[in-house]
């Protein structure tokens, strides 16, 4: 039995402030790493954060026998004065404590991913930014776990909510739901990934 994971508001909800993160691992133990890094972006907001469930899901336009990746998203209202820059360089600092090295191969496995996917409806177009993420409205590894926890959001540029955008997604992706975070301490790498809460 799957635990209710609360929802952001409706279609009409104030989002200026709300940011939301991609999390994923394909390196290591990701189900605690992605479990551990959804913990320390509650550091970053004075609010609790919204946080979806944990999702396995098949990589996407990755290095041939590439792991299987553990992904989630977080949603969470910035500190005062916080801006999508600033928060940019919060999870890259992040990702750096949860080791993770420059890249030497494009969307080689790695321990930690962060990906800022928007910033309330702020759009950015620079090198080292560009928001809402470019990719975000067609991966599954992005639109199942945000539905969980914000299934009416419009992201900027977009027509179609959340849930409408997972619907009509053509993609032969696949996610199976793992279970809460702070369900998901023990993650095994093998054959087929277990539901604690079935237990």
């Amino acid at each position: 039995m799957k635990s209710a994971i609360p929802k952001a508001g409706g279609r009409g909800a104030n989002r200026s402030a709300m940011a939301l993160v991609a999390l994923g691992s394909n390196l290591g133990n990701s189900a605690k790493i992605v479990s551990d890094a959804i913990g320390r972006l509650q550091d970053f907001s004075d609010e609790p954060i919204l946080k979806s469930s944990l999702w396995q899901t098949t990589p996407v336009n990755c290095p041939p026998d590439s792991p299987k990746f553990v992904n989630a998203v977080a949603a969470f209202v910035p500190q005062k004065g916080e801006t999508p820059e600033s928060l940019l360089q919060k999870l890259q600092a992040l990702e750096k404590e949860f080791g993770r090295a420059p890249k030497k191969l494009l969307n080689e496995p790695r321990p930690l991913d962060l990906d800022l996917i928007a910033f309330g409806q702020q759009t950015r177009r620079t090198e080292d930014l560009v928001l809402p993420h470019p990719g975000a409205h067609l991966r599954r590894f992005v639109l199942q776990p945000l539905n969980q926890i914000a299934p009416d959001f419009i992201l900027p540029g977009q027509l179609r909510t959340v849930s409408e955008l997972l619907a009509g997604l053509s993609s032969n992706e696949i996610a199976v739901e793992l279970g809460p975070p702070q369900e998901m301490r023990e993650f095994q790498d093998s054959a087929g990934f277990r539901d604690n809460q079935a237990n």
